[in-house]
């Protein structure tokens, strides 16, 4: 029996968390002098009401291995003999490193055991290592094995591809997410920067006057981008506004192909912190980057075989 688990800041519904019995580690939140734990003492529309009435923008800090540890004995009590752990990004929390500090304190503690433990570090954030543990578990119940599993994890973490806009800069501008320049030229031209993830970091990728402009954006990228291969579900996800979840929902119905399933879902507690108001993001598989090694290689022996038919005709 396969297990999956995560850190929060994947952000998936607690419907899908239920369905497919994810693990879940949550990460700590801080702010007026006392610590939530993600999800559980505190959610995400009790948090952005608060927000707006807080001086200091709160802080956040990464599960506990002894948390990750918990998941995986429970795990095995139920039966579970294969673990997979699929994280946030390592370039923006510590989350991977205390989940590979419980793998390693597991084996410590149970030489000689039989369990698989494998952490994944998604290189994604929120709704990016969502996506990728949905489509995991969507895998899973097609049958692909623990080691498939892996190995699709593990070749198809970048081809996960994250938007996020916001409505309000000043979460990101306080959590170093951008700089103070970028931010005053946004906030005096009302321009929306849109970031995606760049080697596990935020980036900032385009710059849009408005949400119109913005949509437009992320439609054009997806239909630019989209592996209608790897892609069978798109995740929309929104901070405290889903209208406009919503309205990016019915623009991808309306003016692109794609007949896969659209899921709305709210960003927690944690990912909320930076990302402040007003946030949208969209994720999904783009093409190109499973397949960029493969193609070169396939160029190469091309070029290698042209090579032997020239020097033939040659002789």
């Amino acid at each position: 029996m396969i297990k999956l688990m995560a850190d929060s800041t994947c952000d998936l519904s607690n419907e899908i968390i239920k369905k497919y019995n994810i693990g879940v580690a949550p990460l700590n939140i801080m702010f007026n002098g006392t610590t939530y734990k993600d999800k559980i003492d505190i959610t995400a529309d009790e948090f952005f009401d608060i927000l707006p009435t807080l001086e200091e923008l709160p802080t956040t800090s990464m599960p506990s291995p002894e948390e990750y540890l918990t998941i995986i004995d429970k795990a095995i009590s139920e039966g579970y003999t294969e673990i997979l752990c699929i994280c946030m990004s390592s370039g923006t929390s510590g989350s991977y490193q205390s989940a590979e500090l419980a793998k390693s304190y597991f084996y410590e503690n149970n030489p000689g055991s039989l369990i698989k433990i494998h952490v994944v570090d998604s290189l994604s954030m929120s709704h990016g290592s969502g996506w990728l543990i949905l489509k995991t578990a969507r895998l899973l119940e097609q049958g692909y094995s623990f080691d498939e599993l892996i190995e699709f994890n593990e070749n198809n973490k970048i081809r996960v591809k994250h938007f996020l806009c916001v409505d309000d800069l000043n979460n990101l501008i306080k959590s170093g997410r951008l700089t103070n320049a970028s931010a005053f030229i946004g906030k005096l031209l009302r321009v929306k920067p849109i970031m995606t993830m760049k080697k596990g970091k935020g980036a900032i990728v385009a710059k849009e006057r408005g949400l119109n402009k913005a949509l437009k954006f992320y439609i054009d990228e997806f239909e630019g981008r989209i592996d209608k291969e790897l892609t069978d579900f798109i995740i929309i996800g929104y901070s405290s506004n889903i209208v406009i979840a919503e309205t990016l929902k019915e623009k991808i119905n309306k003016e692109t192909d794609f007949d896969g399933e659209i899921y709305i879902m709210q960003m927690g507690v944690s990912v909320g912190t930076h990302v402040g108001l007003g946030g949208l993001s969209m994720f999904f598989g783009e093409k190109g980057h499973l397949k960029d090694g493969l193609v070169k290689n396939e160029i190469k022996s091309l070029k290698n075989k042209t090579d032997e038919i020239i020097e033939k005709i040659r002789k």
